[in-house]
C-alpha cells in the first residue's frame, strides 16, 4: 500500500497543474500502527514562508491503514512545493518525494512540486489537435520565381548537395551557401505538406539577414530577397488558411541581431546609422557595449551576434510596440510565433510581447524555445514564470523527445513514463494540449540518425560527414524505428512537429547536414504512406485534443498508455522487445476497433517483437 502518490487520482484529484482557486483534493494512507493523531499539509509558495493546513481524518482503509485528506486551493500563481507532515507518539514524521510521484516516509528527501497558473490562462484552440510541419526555408522546396535584389556575396548551390561544413570551403565565410528554397516553393508544395494531415506550418527565420539559418537579423521589416517578399508571405498565408486550414507561425530572433544589420551595421551596408557607428545612433542603447564599437557582448561568444538590451524601452516599443514588428507581421496573416532563446528574455519583455500578439490575435500562438521543464526553469539568476499565464502559450517540449528517441533505442519504459509523467505532472493541462512535439529540429541531429546510427558528440565535423549517411542495415533499422517513435510522438499530449524530411527518411548529423535539401527524388515511399497514416489516426479521436494520458502496463521495452476523453478512448501498446508479448490492457478493451491487426482479447493483447497497435472504443 503506497502512503502517497502525487500522479494517482486517488490520491491527489489533479495530477496536473492547478488553476488559482481550483480545489484539489490530497489524500494520504497512513499506517494504522503509526498511531497517527495529527496531520498537516505543509506548502511553500518559491521565495515565501511555508504554510500549514490541517488535514482530518477520513476513516479506514481496511484494517491496517487510515485516510487523511483535505482540499487545498492557491489564491495567487506560482511554483509551490509540498509535502506531509505526521503527528507520531514518537515525534514528527515527513512523507516526501522518493521520485515518480511516489511519497515515502523520509524526511531527508525532497519536496513535491505543485505548478499554480492564473484561472483566466488559456491557449488557442487552432493548435489542439493538430498536426505541425516545420520547414528550414532555404532547404524545402525552390520555385521558379525570378530571385530579386540578391546580396551579391552569397553562394548559390545547386540542389541537393551537401551543405558547406569545412573552413576551406566556405573560404572563412560561415552560413553563406544558399540553396534556393523560397514562399512560394512552399505556397507549391501546401497540397503535399495538407496530405500528411498538418494544420500548422512553422517557418525558422524568414526576414532579411546574411546567414543561410537568418538567426541573424538584418531588418526584422522585411522578407529576405531569396525567399520572396511581402506578397509572396500574404499569399501563402492567405492560401494556405483559407484553401487547406493550415496556420503559418513565424520564427521571432529577438535576443539579438546580426552584426551586419540596419540596426548594428558593422559593415556600413545600410543607410542607416548603426550602433556600429555611432552613439547617437537610434539603435546604440540596444546593445551591450563594453568599449565601443568593436567590444561588446554577443551571443553565446559569436561576434557576428551581437546582443541586445530587451529591457531597452525603445527595443522594446520596436518589436512590441503599437507599430510593432510583432504586429506588422500578424496582420499579415502569420497565426503566431516561436521565439529562439526564450529563457534568454526576460519577463519584462515576454509580458510585453504577450500584450502586444495577443491584442491583435487573442488566438495567436507563442512557442518559447526551452530545452528543459519549463515550469521550474531556472535562468539568468531567476526562477521562470514561462507557464503561469503572463508570457508563453507553450514550448518545445524536449523532454518528450528525449523520452521517446530514448525508450525506441534502450527500451526501458520506466524510464520513459517517468518523463512523460514529470511534464504531465507540471504543465497546465492547456499548455499541455498545445506543447510542440518534436523528435528532431533545425538544432538536432536527424531522428533517423540519432536512432540508428552513431553518436555524433565529442566528433568533429569531419567525422560527422564521414558518418553522415547510415549503411543500408543501419537505414532499414532505423526506418522501423522510426515508425515506432513516431507512433508514440502523434498519441502524447501535445501536437505532434514533423522536421521536413523526416516522413521521407531523410538523414543527417549535426548543423549543417541535418539541414540538407529536401530529398524529392529520394522519397522513402514506406515511411511516407506511414506519416499519412498517423496523420489520419491522429484526427480520428477527439481524445488526441486534450484526452487524459494513462500509463496502462510497463514492464521493460513493452508499454501501453490511452489517451481519454469523455467521447473516446484510444489504446496504445508497444512491444519494442526481441520476444513476443502479451500484454494485460483490461477487458475494456475487448471488442474495441483496432487499427492494426492486434486487438484485445479477454483483457489481454499479444504483440510480436517490434510490433504495436492501436484500438479505440467509444465511451458512453
Amino acid at each position: 500500500m503506497q502512503i502517497y502518490n502525487s500522479r494517482d487520482k486517488s490520491y491527489k484529484s489533479i495530477i496536473s497543474a492547478i488553476a488559482t482557486n481550483e480545489k484539489c483534493k490530497f489524500r494520504i494512507i497512513v499506517p494504522r500502527d503509526m498511531k497517527c493523531c495529527g496531520a498537516c499539509l505543509a506548502i511553500t509558495k518559491e521565495s515565501e514562508q511555508t504554510a500549514y493546513y490541517n488535514m482530518f481524518w477520513a476513516g479506514m482503509c481496511g484494517e491496517n491503514f487510515e485516510y487523511w485528506e483535505l482540499h487545498f486551493y492557491a489564491t495567487s500563481p506560482g511554483l509551490y512545493f509540498y509535502h506531509f507532515e505526521l503527528d507520531t507518539p514518537w515525534g514528527k514524521s515527513y512523507i516526501k518525494n522518493a521520485g515518480e510521484g511516489r511519497g515515502e516516509l523520509n524526511a531527508f528527501l525532497p519536496d513535491f512540486q505543485q505548478t499554480v497558473y492564473d484561472e483566466s490562462f488559456v491557449t488557442p484552440d487552432f493548435l489542439k489537435g493538430g498536426i505541425m510541419y516545420q520547414i528550414f526555408p532555404d532547404r524545402f522546396f525552390k520555385s521558379n520565381q525570378e530571385k530579386k535584389n540578391v546580396p551579391t556575396t552569397r553562394v548559390l548551390r545547386k540542389w541537393g548537395d551537401t551543405p558547406y561544413w569545412n573552413e576551406e570551403q566556405m573560404n572563412g565565410i560561415w552560413n553563406n551557401d544558399y540553396f534556393g528554397g523560397d514562399l512560394k516553393g512552399i505556397e507549391e508544395k501546401l497540397p503535399y505538406i495538407a496530405d500528411l494531415g498538418v494544420t500548422c506550418i512553422y517557418l525558422n527565420p524568414i526576414f532579411e539577414s546574411h546567414s543561410n539559418h537568418r538567426y541573424d537579423t538584418a531588418d526584422y521589416e522585411k522578407v529576405d530577397s531569396l525567399l520572396g517578399d511581402e506578397n509572396d508571405l500574404k499569399s501563402l498565408c492567405k492560401k494556405s488558411k483559407e484553401k487547406y486550414g493550415i496556420s503559418i507561425i513565424l520564427d521571432g530572433v529577438f535576443s539579438h541581431t546580426g552584426c551586419d544589420s540596419r540596426y548594428f551595421n558593422m559593415y556600413n551596408h545600410y543607410n542607416d546609422v548603426g550602433a556600429y557607428n555611432s552613439k547617437q545612433s537610434p539603435y546604440y542603447s540596444w546593445y551591450k557595449f563594453i568599449n565601443w564599437p568593436d567590444d561588446y557582448h554577443s551571443w553565446w561568444g559569436i561576434k557576428l551576434l551581437p546582443e541586445v538590451i530587451e529591457e531597452d524601452e525603445s527595443y522594446r516599443n520596436y518589436i512590441c510596440g503599437k507599430n510593432g514588428i510583432l504586429k506588422k507581421w500578424l496582420k499579415f496573416g502569420i497565426a503566431g510565433y516561436r521565439l529562439d532563446v526564450a529563457d534568454e528574455l526576460p519577463d519584462i519583455f515576454l509580458d510585453d510581447l504577450r500584450k502586444s500578439v495577443k491584442s491583435e490575435n487573442p488566438n495567436a500562438i507563442i512557442i518559447g524555445e526551452v530545452w528543459e521543464d519549463a515550469t521550474n526553469k531556472f535562468a539568468y539568476g531567476q526562477r521562470r514564470k514561462y507557464l503561469l499565464g503572463e508570457e508563453l502559450d507553450s514550448v518545445m517540449n524536449y523532454p518528450f523527445a528525449d523520452a521517446v528517441l530514448d525508450f525506441v533505442r534502450f527500451a526501458n519504459g520506466d524510464s520513459f513514463f517517468n518523463s512523460v509523467m514529470s511534464i504531465v505532472e507540471n504543465y497546465p493541462p492547456q499548455v499541455l494540449s498545445v506543447l510542440m512535439n518534436h523528435i528532431g529540429t533545425h538544432d538536432t541531429v536527424r531522428a533517423i540518425t540519432r536512432l540508428a546510427g552513431e553518436n555524433p558528440d565529442g566528433h568533429d565535423r569531419t567525422w560527422q560527414f564521414e558518418h553522415n549517411t547510415l549503411s543500408k542495415f543501419d537505414y532499414l533499422r532505423g526506418v522501423s524505428m522510426m515508425k515506432i517513435a513516431s507512433l508514440i510522438q502523434f498519441t502524447l499530449p501535445g501536437v505532434p512537429s514533423i522536421y521536413y524530411g523526416d516522413e521521407i527518411g531523410m538523414q543527417g548529423m549535426k548543423d549543417p547536414f541535418n539541414r540538407g535539401c529536401m530529398a524529392w527524388d529520394d522519397v522513402n515511399d514506406e515511411l511516407l504512406k506511414w506519416y499519412k497514416r498517423l496523420g489520419q489516426i491522429r484526427h480520428s479521436s477527439k481524445a488526441f485534443i486534450n484526452g487524459d494520458f494513462e500509463k496502462v502496463y510497463c514492464d521493460g521495452g513493452v508499454i501501453a498508455y490511452s489517451r481519454n476523453c469523455e467521447s473516446d478512448s484510444v489504446l496504445v501498446a508497444i512491444n519494442n522487445s526481441n520476444e513476443s508479448k502479451k500484454i494485460f490492457v483490461g477487458t475494456q478493451w475487448d471488442n474495441s476497433y483496432s487499427l492494426f491487426n492486434e486487438i484485445c482479447v479477454d483483457g489481454f493483447i499479444t504483440l510480436p517483437p517490434y510490433r504495436y497497435t492501436l484500438v479505440s472504443k467509444q465511451n458512453k
